[in-house]
C-alpha cells in the first residue's frame, strides 16, 4: 500500500491543470476530476465554447488516461448557480460590475471541491493557477504569493481563500513561466499542449453579458437616464446592466467632447457621464476584507494595491475599519475605480488582504 500523499487534481482540459497533474504524479497518488458545473442548454448556448464544454471533458480525461490516473467527472451545477451565477445576475442588476471568477473560486474550487476531496479520502486538492505558497513557521499562518511568471498570476482571484483551504491546497505551476509550462506538456505528449487559453467568463463566452443576464433572468432591464455629476438629464441609456465605469463606446449620445461612465446608481437607474479627469480617485473602501497571508493590522500600513485582475500593483497607504473593512490611499489616483470589483493588497509578491470596492467613495 502506498504510503504517499493523496490529491484530487482539478483538470479543466487546459494545458495548466494537465501539467500541474503531471507534476504531482512525482510526489503524490493523483487523482483527476473535472468539475462540470453547467449545461449549455443552462445558460442557453448552442455551442461547444465554454471551458466546461464536453470536449475540454475529454481532453481532461485524455489526460488522465495517458498520465495513468483515474478520472472523474463531479457535478456543482446547483451551487454554481446560487453562488456564482446567481450572483453575477444581481450585482450587475444593482449597478455593480463583479468578477465571477473570484465567486466561483471562493465557492466552488476552493469550498465544495475541497469537501468533496476530505469525502474521498484525499489529502489535497490541486490547481493549475500560477500562484505559490509557503508556511511562514513565525506567524503559523500559510501564506499565498504571487506566480513566479508575473505575466500570468492569477493571485488576484484568490484573495478569498481561508487558511485551512490553503494548507490543503497545491499550486504545481506556481514556480513556472507560461512557456515553461506549454514545454513540459509537449515533452510528455499532451494533446493540450498548444490549446488556447480561455479568455472570456466561462458562462458568457461572447462577453454580452445583458443580452446573458436578461435571457437567464428572463428580465429586461428597463431603460432610464445618463445624467452629469449636477443631475441634469443628458439622454437615456438602454439598461443599467450595458454599461461600466470608464466606458465610453456604445453610449449612443454624441457631445462636444469624450464622455465617459463615472457612476451608476441601480436605485435611480441612473448612470452618471463625465470627463476623463472624473474617473481618477485615490481613495477607495473595500467591505468583506479577507485577511489571508498575515493577521489584520491595528496601525495604517504600506501596501502595493490592485483595483483589477490586469493592472500592476501602485503604492498605497491602508487603513484598517471596524466590520472588515479597509480604506486605502493611493499615492497617485487610479483610473475607473470599479464597485464590484476587488481590491487586492500586496507587500511585494506577498498577498496579504483583499475585499470588495464599495460605491460612493471620495474623489481626489
Amino acid at each position: 500500500m502506498s504510503d504517499r500523499k493523496k490529491v484530487l487534481a482539478a483538470m479543466s482540459g487546459g494545458v495548466d491543470s494537465s501539467v500541474a497533474a503531471l507534476l504531482l504524479q512525482k510526489e503524490y497518488d493523483v487523482i483527476g476530476v473535472t468539475m462540470r458545473l453547467f449545461t449549455n442548454e443552462e445558460i442557453q448556448l448552442d455551442r461547444e465554447k465554454t471551458c466546461c464544454s464536453l470536449d475540454d471533458v475529454e481532453d481532461a480525461r485524455r489526460v488522465a488516461h495517458r498520465l495513468g490516473f483515474a478520472h472523474y467527472v463531479l457535478s456543482f451545477g446547483e451551487r454554481f448557480k446560487e453562488c456564482v451565477i446567481d450572483r453575477f445576475n444581481s450585482a450587475y442588476r444593482n449597478g455593480l460590475t463583479p468578477n465571477p471568477c473570484i465567486d466561483c473560486n471562493r465557492f466552488i474550487k476552493f469550498d465544495a471541491l475541497l469537501r468533496q476531496a476530505k469525502l474521498l479520502g484525499q489529502d489535497y486538492i490541486a490547481t493549475g493557477h500560477y500562484v505559490r505558497r509557503r508556511f511562514d513557521a513565525v506567524s503559523g499562518r500559510y501564506q499565498l504569493l504571487k506566480g513566479a511568471d508575473t505575466s500570468k498570476d492569477q493571485s488576484y482571484v484568490l484573495y478569498g481563500m481561508t487558511q485551512e483551504q490553503l494548507a490543503c491546497t497545491l499550486f504545481p505551476v506556481g514556480e513556472l513561466t507560461k512557456a515553461q509550462t506549454r514545454a513540459l506538456a509537449a515533452e510528455n505528449g499532451l494533446l493540450n499542449a498548444d490549446k488556447p487559453d480561455s479568455q472570456d467568463i466561462c458562462f458568457v463566452p461572447d462577453g454580452d453579458y445583458a443580452r446573458f443576464i436578461e435571457a437567464y433572468t428572463g428580465q429586461v432591464c428597463p431603460k432610464g437616464n445618463f445624467i452629469d455629476r449636477d443631475g441634469h438629464v443628458l439622454g437615456q441609456h438602454n439598461g443599467i446592466i450595458r454599461y461600466t465605469i470608464g466606458q465610453r463606446k456604445g453610449l449612443g449620445i454624441a457631445f462636444g467632447q469624450p464622455m465617459y461612465v463615472i457612476d451608476k446608481d441601480a436605485a435611480d437607474n441612473t448612470v452618471t457621464l463625465g470627463t476623463n479627469e472624473e474617473l481618477f480617485k485615490d481613495t477607495v473602501i473595500a467591505e468583506e476584507v479577507n485577511w489571508l497571508s498575515v493577521a489584520c493590522p491595528d496601525e495604517p500600513m504600506r501596501v502595493e494595491a490592485k483595483v483589477r485582475y490586469n493592472q500592476q500593483a501602485q503604492p498605497a497607504t491602508l487603513y484598517p475599519l471596524a466590520d472588515d473593512r479597509v480604506q486605502v490611499i493611493f499615492d497617485k489616483p487610479q483610473r475607473a475605480i470599479t464597485p464590484g470589483q476587488a481590491l487586492v493588497c500586496y507587500d511585494g509578491d506577498l498577498l496579504l488582504c483583499g475585499g470588495r470596492l464599495v460605491g460612493k467613495t471620495a474623489l481626489s
